[in-house]
């Protein structure tokens, strides 16, 4: 028996240091694991095009591609809801980049691979005055590239005025500002399963593409047919990369390289993912929001929720006398524990976070007024105060398990069929849950067993 106490002891010492060096780091700064770093409100409106119109069914499909990309963003409790017959408003807090973050959920993303019927010349550098000795030098460097480009700009409208005669014949651009005539599309994004980012044997980021079956069909039968010529990899009308078919590729899978940093990869990735928008989209508004407004409200939901658990903290310590001061000091660790759980999980602590911890004090209050009714009852039955505290932890396991596991699959439904707020809510009640169990059942009963060490048998008479 003694030893199983020293064991609980043990571990009850180990996760609070832990939770310690998490919520207070060495550095001697405090880590709450706030996110007080404002983030973008963007506002779309859809738009009719040739392709595509805006309906009813169009503009959810758009919230859901919209919601997909987000979420596999990994933006933390993102707001995207419906104003109007056709306007979205998308909000992300506290995100470092709005302009990626534009570039995600503004890009249609629709995927193609066309044949390459003929191309411009490379554009070539423009002159820079660094590279060259003398100003007359540079002036007719700058004037052999004006006219490269003259040239280019040529011949674009003499792939214009083929495109024409060819079956879907398209002009477009491509990122080093050539310009290609595409032929007719050979796979589109709608055969894409998935899309992945990897890197190639000299450690540059690429996109790897996993097509259904019938686009695996047709990238075999694309490629057989294309072999020693170009297909273009178009997204969204401009061609990101335009290799040369060397042999036939069976089973389904591409790559797209190209001039992708890590990031860019991962965001092209996600897009693709998620799928094409449904329908064209304007930005019309597009706002970073300061830090201090979400300061404003986290600074109010903290005070309201510490005036709350001071509330309970003082009705433990009048109701039970010193029984509450270890119902105190579990209920203390249970917050520690929460925050360390959102820390790790790099959870943003937001005002339905705040309402998840409020929440998580009431549930674990009430586990220990379970256990104490409990020893109470033992106490008038005439055990002993030691056996009193073993056979009212016993009878109310059963309840607390009962009454946490239920709520814990609450917020597991809430946190799968949610978004937004309501999985930010969810996730920090989840922590809650598992941080008072923990703490009901061993933390408060590590304590009650130091007062019986330190003969303070007189704690454990509770105000009947």
């Amino acid at each position: 028996m003694l030893r199983r106490d020293r064991w609980r002891l043990l571990i009850v010492a180990i996760v609070v240091l832990a939770a310690l060096f998490s919520v207070f780091p060495i550095q001697g700064r405090i880590n709450l694991g706030l996110d007080l770093k404002g983030g973008a409100h963007i506002v779309l409106q859809a738009k009719d095009t040739e392709d595509s119109k805006v309906t009813e069914d169009s503009i959810e499909r758009l919230l859901a591609v919209l919601r997909n990309r987000v979420d596999q963003y990994g933006v933390a409790e993102p707001v995207i809801q419906r104003e109007g017959a056709d306007r979205i408003i998308v909000d992300l807090p506290g995100i470092q980049d709005p302009d990626a973050a534009l570039e995600l959920i503004g890009k249609t993303a629709l995927l193609e691979f066309r044949q390459v019927a003929a191309a411009t010349s490379p554009v070539p550098p423009a002159a820079e005055r660094k590279n060259y000795e003398s100003d007359a030098e540079f002036e007719r460097a700058r004037a052999r590239w004006n006219d490269a480009v003259a040239k280019i700009e040529a011949q674009k409208g003499e792939l214009e005025q083929q495109a024409a005669s060819i079956e879907g014949g398209v002009v477009a651009k491509a990122d080093e500002g050539r310009f290609f005539l595409l032929g007719r599309v050979l796979v589109g994004g709608k055969d894409l399963v998935d899309a992945r980012t990897q890197y190639d044997n000299l450690g540059r980021a690429v996109v790897a593409l996993t097509f259904s079956s019938e686009g695996a069909k047709l990238f075999d039968t694309a490629t057989a047919e294309n072999v020693g010529r170009q297909i273009a990899i178009v997204l969204d009308g401009v061609v990101i990369s335009a290799p040369v078919v060397q042999e036939r590729i069976t089973g389904g899978n591409a790559q797209i390289s190209g001039r992708f940093s890590a990031a860019e990869a991962s965001r092209l990735s996600i897009m693709l993912r998620a799928g094409a928008l449904p329908v064209a989209v304007d930005v019309i508004e597009n706002r970073s929001v300061g830090p201090s407004l979400g300061e404003d409200s986290i600074n109010s939901g903290i005070r309201a929720g510490l005036l709350g658990a001071s509330l309970v903290f003082l009705f433990m310590l009048l109701y039970y006398r010193l029984l509450g001061v270890a119902a105190d000091a579990a209920l203390a660790v249970t917050i520690l524990l929460v925050f360390a759980g959102l820390i790790s999980l790099r959870a943003t602590l937001t005002l339905p976070g705040i309402a998840g911890i409020v929440l998580t004090i009431g549930m674990a209050v009430d586990g220990n007024v379970l256990i104490y009714e409990r020893m109470k009852e033992e106490l008038r039955a005439g055990k002993t105060p030691l056996a009193a505290i073993d056979a009212g932890f016993k009878k109310a396991l059963v309840t607390i398990f009962d009454a946490n596991v239920t709520t814990l699959i609450a917020a597991a439904v809430l946190f799968y069929f949610g978004s937004g707020p309501v999985r930010g809510f969810a996730v920090t009640l989840s922590v809650g849950i598992i941080a008072s169990v923990f703490c009901n059942i061993l933390v408060t009963r590590s304590l009650l067993q130091v007062f019986m060490g330190g003969r303070a048998t007189s704690f454990l008479a509770p105000r009947s």
